[in-house]
Order: C-alpha cells, then structure tokens, then sequence
C-alpha cells in the first residue's frame, strides 16, 4: 500500500491532535491533586497569556462590518434565514 503526501499529512495531524488529547488526559489528574497554589496560579497565568483575543486579530474592516452587522441585527434591519433559503430553492 502506497501512503501518498495527502495521507501522511493527515495521519501526521491524526497523531499531533491524539498526542495533544494524550498530554490532556495526562495533565487532569496531576492538576485535579494539586494542591499547590502557587503552582496552580501560575498554570492559570500561562493559560491567561496564551489565550488569543480573535477579536484583536482581526482588521479594523472586519471589525466594522460585525458591528454593522450586530446593530443591524438589533435594529431588526434584516433578512430571515427561511427568505434567504427560499430564494435559492426556486
């Protein structure tokens, strides 16, 4: 059996994501009896620092249309899910 580029790049991925919920699994009960505070506020503080603010991440523009888009909501200014759909079934 020939494993071609595509299949080993998944596998890779397969493997990564199975370590990271291995690594996962493995940390629960460590932290579960710990019962260092320091310990567990520095934990907490490396969680905290690592977290990524999507919203900081995204343009100025991308920013702008959610707003737009969440006072239009709002304001009642839009269209129902069932029009848009209807439009598209003929």
């Amino acid at each position: 059996m020939k494993i071609t580029d595509k299949k080993a790049n998944f596998i890779l991925i397969n493997v990564g994501i199975m370590s990271v919920e291995v690594t996962k699994l493995q940390l629960m009960p460590l932290l579960l009896q710990m019962q260092k505070e320091s310990l567990l506020e520095k934990l907490k503080t490396v969680f905290e620092e690592e977290q990524v603010d999507w919203w900081s991440e995204m343009s100025e523009k991308e920013q702008e249309e959610i707003k737009t888009g969440l006072t239009q909501a709002e304001t009642g200014d839009y269209i129902a899910n069932e029009t848009v759909l209807k439009r598209f079934d003929g």
